[in-house]
C-alpha cells in the first residue's frame, strides 16, 4: 500500500511525471512475499562546485537558490532511498549534513520537509592528482590528469541518504581496484597498438573515476544493497578512446559483481568477489551512457540492460518527448524513445537528450511505478527543471516504487582477505581519519574497528 504522503504526490504529479512504465509486468499473487513499495531514486543534483569547500559554504546559509530547488524536487518525490551523484566530498561529512539539515529538512514552496536519518559518502578518485601526463597535453597538473576527472580531490562525489539503516558493518567500496586487473580490460592503445598508458601508469590506475559502492540497506529485515557509482563520461578522448573504455569498463564492474562473474575483483579492504546471487540489490547511479544514442563505446550500458539478473524498470516522463520536439537538433535523429530521456543536453550540434541515469533492481523486484521527475513547460513545477542555464540541474530524477523479494541474502564477497598478485600502488591508502557523522552520534566500538581496518574511509553513516 502506498504511503498517504506518497498517493497524493503521485496524484498531483501524474502529468508532469509521465505514466508507469508498462514495461516491467506487476506482480502476482503466486510470486513469494515481498518488502513494502520503496521510493528508490537516483538524481544528478549537480552540487558541485569549482573550488574546494563553495558548496560548504552555499550549503552553510540555507539560502543558496539551486540547493533549494534540489531540495524540493526531493520532497516532491519523497524517495526512502536516494542517490546523489555530483555532490561534492568533504572528509567530515559537513556538507551531507548541512543540506540535510538545512534544505532537505525545511518546507520549499509548500513541499513537506523530508527526513534521513541514515547517510553515506565517502572518498572518491575524482581530482585526486595522478602525478603523470594521462591525457597527454604536455603537464601533469591539469583535471585530466587525475585518476578520475576534477579541479580538486572529491569535486564531483556522491551521496546516499536512507530511511532504513545502511549496514556500516558491510559496507564495500572498489576506490582502489587497478583497472589492469579486470580479466578482458579494454586498456586503451596507440594507433601502432602500443599501450596510451605506460606499465607504470597502469601499477597505479584505478578503474573507477569516483568509487563504486556497495551499500546494505535493512529494510525491516530484508537486505538490499544499495550499488552506487558514477562512470566517467564517454568524451573527451581521441581515437584511444580512453574515455569511453573506461566508462565500459566502469559499467562492466556491476554487471560481473551481480552476475557470479567476480572472483577477480578485491574491495578496498582486499575481500575477493561479488555479491552472493540470491540477494537483493538495486543499482543507481548517473552511468553516462544511452543504450542507442550519445558516445558510449558499442554495448557499455546493455550490460546491466541485458542481464538475466536485473530489471530493466524503463522510467518515462511527459517532458522527455515534448523537450525533445521543442529543442531539436541531435533529438531529431536519436533512436531511444525520448519518454526514457533522463538528462537534457546540448542539441546542436550534438549529443542532444539521453537516457544515462538507472535504478535497476534484481530480478524478481515488483514494479509499481518507474518515473522520470520531467514536467512538460506548462506544468507549474517546470521551474524546477527549466531550460539551460538550469535552475537545478541538467539531469532529471529518476525514481522508482519497487518491492523486493523478502530474504535474507548470504554475506557478500569470497572472505579472502589477499588482494590477488600484481595489484600494484592504489592511487591512495584507505582514509583512517574519517569518521561517523557529525550529528552527535558516536562511532563507538564498532566504528572504531571499522576505521582500523580501512572500511571507515568517508563513512557517514549515523542515525541521528
Amino acid at each position: 500500500m502506498m504511503k498517504p504522503r506518497s498517493v497524493a504526490a503521485a496524484a498531483c504529479l501524474a502529468l508532469a511525471l509521465g505514466a508507469a512504465s508498462a514495461g516491467p509486468a506487476l506482480a502476482d499473487a503466486a510470486q513469494p512475499p515481498t518488502t513494502e513499495a520503496l521510493t528508490v531514486a537516483t538524481f544528478n543534483a549537480s552540487l558541485n562546485r569549482n573550488a574546494d569547500g563553495e558548496l560548504l559554504t552555499d550549503l552553510a546559509t540555507g539560502s543558496n537558490e539551486q540547493a533549494s530547488n534540489v531540495a524540493e524536487t526531493i520532497q516532491r518525490v519523497d524517495p526512502d532511498i536516494l542517490l546523489i551523484n555530483e555532490f561534492d566530498y568533504d572528509a567530515e561529512g559537513k556538507a551531507v549534513d548541512l543540506f540535510r539539515t538545512n534544505y532537505l529538512e525545511v518546507a520549499h514552496n509548500g513541499a513537506a520537509p523530508v527526513s534521513y536519518p541514515y547517510a553515506w559518502s565517502g572518498p572518491v578518485n575524482t581530482g585526486v592528482p595522478s602525478g603523470f601526463d594521462l591525457d597527454k597535453d604536455g603537464t601533469t597538473n591539469g583535471p585530466s590528469d587525475a585518476w578520475g576527472f576534477g579541479k580538486f580531490p572529491g569535486q564531483y562525489g556522491f551521496t546516499v541518504y536512507s530511511k532504513y539503516p545502511i549496514k556500516t558493518d558491510q559496507i564495500r567500496t572498489f576506490r582502489n581496484f587497478l583497472w589492469k586487473d579486470m580479466p578482458g580490460a579494454l586498456l586503451p592503445s596507440n594507433d601502432d597498438g602500443t599501450g596510451w598508458y605506460s606499465d607504470e601508469v597502469l601499477q597505479r590506475f584505478p578503474l573507477s573515476s569516483k568509487t563504486h559502492a556497495d551499500l546494505p540497506v535493512d529494510v525491516n529485515g530484508t537486505t538490499v544493497h544499495v550499488l552506487a557509482a558514477h562512470p566517467t563520461p564517454p568524451s573527451f578522448d581521441g581515437p584511444e578512446q580512453r574515455n569511453k573504455k573506461r566508462n565500459s569498463d566502469e559499467i562492466r564492474v556491476w554487471a560481473d559483481y551481480i552476475a557470479n562473474r567476480a572472483d577477480y575483483l578485491y574491495d578496498d579492504n582486499g575481500v575477493k568477489g561479488g555479491l552472493a546471487t540470491d540477494s537483493n540489490f538495486v543499482i543507481l547511479g548517473d552511468y553516462n551512457s544511452d543504450p542507442l544514442d550519445g558516445d558510449s563505446y558499442p554495448g557499455a550500458i546493455d550490460q546491466l540492460l541485458t542481464s538475466p539478473r536485473i530489471v530493466d524498470t524503463m522510467p518515462t516522463s511527459a517532458g522527455g518527448p515534448a523537450e525533445a520536439e521543442l529543442q531539436g537538433g541531435a533529438n531529431l535523429t536519436h533512436k531511444t524513445d525520448p519518454k526514457y530521456d533522463t538528462g537534457d543536453f546540448n542539441d546542436d550540434p550534438r549529443p542532444g537528450n539521453l537516457r544515462i541515469d538507472y535504478v535497476l533492481p534484481n530480478t524478481g523486484t515488483q514494479v509499481d511505478e518507474a518515473h522520470v521527475f520531467w514536467p512538460t513547460r506548462d506544468d507549474e513545477l517546470f521551474r524546477l527543471t527549466g531550460l539551460h542555464p538550469f535552475p537545478t540541474s541538467d539531469h532529471r530524477m529518476v525514481w522508482t516504487r519497487l518491492r523486493f523479494p523478502k530474504s535474507e541474502p548470504s554475506e557478500p564477497g569470497d572472505q579472502d582477505q589477499t588482494p590477488p598478485s600484481g595489484q600494484g600502488q592504489a592511487p591512495s591508502a584507505p582514509d583512517k581519519s574519517a569518521r561517523l557523522a557529525n550529528t552527535g552520534a558516536s562511532a563507538g566500538p564498532l566504528g572504531a574497528a571499522l576505521l582500523a581496518a580501512g572500511t571507515g574511509a568517508g563513512l557517514l553513516a549515523a542515525q541521528r
